[in-house]
C-alpha cells in the first residue's frame, strides 16, 4: 500500500555523564583530577532518497531514538559520542515539527537535514580544577537530547506528471517510455497509487485518474491532486474514446484550478491517446486542430505504433530541454 503521510515521535540521544577520577601515580599523593567529559548524544537527521515507497516501511514505527553518549573515563579520556540516527525519507517529503511548526522540504537526493540535536556531554572533574581547588569532586550529568513530534507528508517530485481522466492510458504510456511496470487494465482507477518511471534521467509520475469533483475530495480526490503540485510540467492525456475529448480535457483543468490556480501555469503538453480505436484519420486530425487552438503542444499516440511512440518521446525530450 502506498503511504504518503506518517507521524512519529523522535528523541536525540542524551549526552554521557562526566566522571570523577584521580591520577594514580607512584609517589604522588592525590595526583590530581583527570575525570574525562561525557560524549555527545546522537543527533537525528533526515536524508532524502529516491524511494517513494519507503514510508510504508515506517507505517508501524511510532518512535525513533538517537543513541546516548558514553560517560567519560579516567586519564582525561573523553566519552565516545552516540551514533547519529539517520532517517531515510523519500524526495518530496515535507517534514514538520508539530510543536514548533517549523518545516523543511527534501528536494534533492542526498539532502540531509538536522531534526534534533543530541545532548552535550557532562564535564568531568578535571574541568573544575582551579588554583584554589586542586581536588574538585564535582562532575556534571550529560544534557538531555532534543525531542519532538513530526509529521511527514509526501508530495511527489517529478519532471513530468501524467494527468487525465481514469483509463486515459497513463500507466500504459509510462510503461512504454520508461522502466516502470505499472499495473494496467481496461477499467477505471486501475492506478490507486502513483507510479514512477525513469525517462532518460528524468522522473515521470503517473498521477492516478482524476474525476469531476476531485478538488472537493471525490474519487481519489485531494489525496493525489497535491502530487501534481511538485511536477515541473504536465502531460495531459485525453482518450479519443471519449465522446467529447475537449470537454474531458476542460473538466480536469477545472479541477486543477479549483485546487490550486498555480497548477494552471505549469508547462503542458496535450497527448491524444487511443487513436487506434478511431478508424477515420480525418476525425483524429479534426480533434487535434480543436486542441491546437488552446495554444499548447498537441501530440497523438497509438501504443501499437512504434513511430507514434518515437514521435511522442521526441516531443517530451524537446519540452524538457526548454
Amino acid at each position: 500500500m502506498f503511504i504518503d503521510e506518517i507521524k512519529f515521535f523522535a528523541k536525540a540521544g542524551t549526552g554521557g555523564d562526566g566522571v570523577v577520577r584521580w591520577r594514580r601515580e607512584k609517589f604522588i599523593d592525590k595526583g590530581g583530577p583527570n575525570g574525562g567529559d561525557g560524549g555527545r548524544g546522537g543527533s537525528v537527521f533526515a536524508v532524502a532518497v529516491q524511494d517513494v515507497h519507503i514510508l510504508s516501511r515506517y507505517k508501524h514505527k511510532k518512535e525513533w531514538r538517537g543513541n546516548d553518549g558514553f560517560e567519560g573515563a579516567g586519564g582525561s579520556r573523553h566519552g565516545k559520542d552516540g551514533q547519529d540516527l539517520i532517517i531515510e525519507l523519500p524526495i518530496g517529503s515535507i517534514i514538520t515539527n508539530v510543536e514548533s511548526g517549523a518545516s523543511v522540504s527534501l528536494e534533492t537526493i542526498g539532502q540531509k537535514e538536522l531534526l534534533l540535536k543530541g545532548g552535550l556531554g557532562g564535564f568531568g572533574n578535571e574541568q573544575f580544577k582551579t588554583s584554589t581547588n586542586t581536588t574538585p569532586t564535582k562532575a556534571t550529568k550529560g544534557k538531555t537530547g532534543e525531542e519532538g513530534n513530526f509529521k511527514i507528508e509526501l508530495e511527489l517530485f517529478a519532471e513530468i506528471g501524467l494527468i487525465g481522466l481514469p483509463n486515459a492510458g497513463k500507466s500504459s504510456l509510462l510503461n512504454a517510455v520508461t522502466n516502470a511496470d505499472a499495473k494496467i487494465g481496461s477499467y477505471q482507477f486501475t492506478t490507486l497509487d502513483p507510479n514512477l518511471g525513469d525517462f532518460y534521467g528524468h522522473i515521470i509520475a503517473d498521477i492516478p485518474g482524476l474525476i469531476e469533483g476531485a478538488s472537493e475530495g471525490k474519487g481519489l480526490g485531494i489525496k493525489f491532486l497535491k502530487h501534481v503540485k511538485r511536477t515541473r510540467m504536465l502531460a495531459h492525456l485525453v482518450s479519443l474514446e471519449n465522446e467529447n475529448p475537449l470537454k474531458s480535457y476542460k473538466e480536469i483543468r477545472k479541477e486543477l484550478g479549483m485546487y490550486d490556480k498555480a497548477l494552471l501555469e505549469k508547462k503542458e503538453i496535450i497527448i491524444l491517446t487511443k487513436t487506434d480505436i478511431v478508424t477515420d484519420p480525418k476525425k483524429i486530425e479534426k480533434v487535434k486542430k480543436e486542441f491546437e487552438k488552446l495554444g499548447e503542444p498537441v501530440l497523438t499516440l497509438s501504443l501499437y505504433e512504434d513511430k507514434s511512440i518515437k514521435k511522442l518521446i521526441d516531443g517530451l525530450v524537446k519540452m524538457l530541454r526548454k
